[in-house]
């Protein structure tokens, strides 16, 4: 059973139910029900056209229920109207399921879930088990975020950008429970920039790319946090690196910047650079001044701080940082890391201690109450 050919058409099936006049709600039951049904039966009995047979099977249960609901004389119409068996048709569904996910009227943490349900196939206990939530709640996200696209018409063009904003909040949960989603958001983002030619959309794939090709350095044997400058490059994946790359090259050269295409600047910075020592700060500070302009970001001027104080010294840096506003998520982390490098490790110590209070994430917090204790011993001996 190939799963990633089942997943993978998905999308293209779901969108031909809606495109026929399903609601998007009773298309994505009559979906899951037939991948069900694939899994039964096509290890025994493989089809010839296995999106047509995906096809035919979902539409036969949206039939089945439309039936059972007499109440609605236009799903009544609909069962007249049932097509001939036979070939799919060829117009590629996908981008339109894209914009119905992630839809203005659905709040975040909804247009990813039914993004990963819709378009990318995974079931509502795979969903809740890398959200780390319990099913019955994933189940009612997803059904309510359904039921407010079920009516949406997409008579223009969707919001790419939203899509793409979709598609890095699932990127930037990484990996959790069985479900790897950072590698699930690059397969999404292949599968639109295959639908759309659009530089923003290559800038993200390439942006994605290059942040994965360093996670197998980002972390050490017994959990713990490896800073960037510290990680060990040679356990970096060159091959995603190159394709990244080439990817980000392509888009720039279209000369229609944005955000993730600069993003995806600095990522190469950092690739490109075979030791920490030899990174070109002087080009990432350039790369997060041009963020800056895009977004007016207060998080893109604190990455941009680090980089000056890289660029420029410790004291540059804090220059930069003081006019930030200080409950800045990482804010005093960012301190406590330059006053560190401009060697006052007593208030470096004291900013570490604290940041480690402030963090959510377990892992970042144990970084930075080691990086304050390392600092403490110093100072002590």
């Amino acid at each position: 059973m190939d799963e990633a050919l089942l997943r993978g058409l998905v999308p293209g099936v779901l969108g031909i139910l809606v495109r026929r006049g399903a609601d998007f709600a009773a298309a994505e039951d009559a979906v899951q029900d037939a991948l069900v049904e694939a899994v039964r039966v096509w290890p025994a009995d493989p089809p010839r056209d296995p999106k047509g047979w995906l096809v035919t099977v979902a539409w036969r249960r949206f039939l089945d229920a439309t039936r059972a609901d007499t109440a609605r004389r236009r799903r009544e119409d609909l069962v007249d109207e049932e097509p001939a068996p036979g070939p799919v048709s060829a117009v590629d569904d996908t981008l339109r399921l894209y914009f119905l996910c992630a839809h203005p009227s659905l709040t975040p943490s909804s247009a990813v879930a039914l993004t990963l349900r819709a378009v990318g196939g995974l079931t509502t206990r795979q969903i809740a088990g890398a959200y780390l939530v319990p099913e019955a709640t994933m189940a009612q996200r997803i059904s309510r975020a359904k039921r407010t696209v079920s009516g949406v018409r997409l008579d223009r063009p969707g919001d790419v950008a939203t899509v793409l904003r979709v598609l890095y909040l699932v990127f930037n949960e990484g990996y959790s429970g069985d479900v790897d989603l950072a590698a699930e958001a690059i397969r999404l983002t292949r599968q639109l920039a295959a639908v759309i030619d659009h530089p923003e959309v290559a800038g993200l794939l390439a942006l994605m790319l290059l942040h994965h090709a360093r996670r197998a350095a980002r972390t050490a044997p017994d959990g713990a946090l490896v800073p960037l400058a510290e990680q060990d490059r040679s356990r970096w994946d060159t091959g995603a690196i190159a394709e990244g790359v080439g990817i980000l090259q392509a888009a720039l050269a279209r000369d229609r910047l944005g955000e993730f295409q600069a993003q995806a600047a600095v990522a190469a910075l950092h690739a490109d650079a075979p030791t920490a020592e030899e990174t070109d700060w002087v080009q990432i500070v350039e790369w997060y001044d041009e963020l800056a302009r895009l977004t007016d970001s207060p998080v893109v001027r604190l990455n941009r701080a680090v980089a000056v104080g890289e660029a420029d010294g410790p004291r540059a840096g804090l220059a930069a940082l003081s006019v930030l506003d200080g409950s800045l998520p990482r804010y005093t982390a960012v301190a406590a890391y330059l006053h560190e490098r401009a060697g006052d490790t007593a208030t470096a110590a004291r900013l570490y201690a604290e940041a480690a209070r402030e963090a959510s994430d377990l892992a970042e917090r144990d970084h930075l109450t080691r990086r304050a204790a390392r600092l403490n011993a110093d100072r002590d001996r």
